[in-house]
């Protein structure tokens, strides 16, 4: 069971990553073309 749980999580955390830009544009408040500016420029 604990796997399962694990698993579950793991997916809701890829899913999250793969979405961020547009995940933090939402709670941000901001444009995703913004966030994905200062992600970018981050990445330096």
């Amino acid at each position: 069971m604990w796997f399962v749980i694990l698993l579950v999580i793991v997916g809701v955390c890829a899913l999250a990553y793969v979405n961020r830009v547009a995940l933090l544009a939402k709670v941000l408040g901001q444009s995703e073309t913004r966030i994905n500016r200062q992600l970018k420029r981050r990445g330096r």
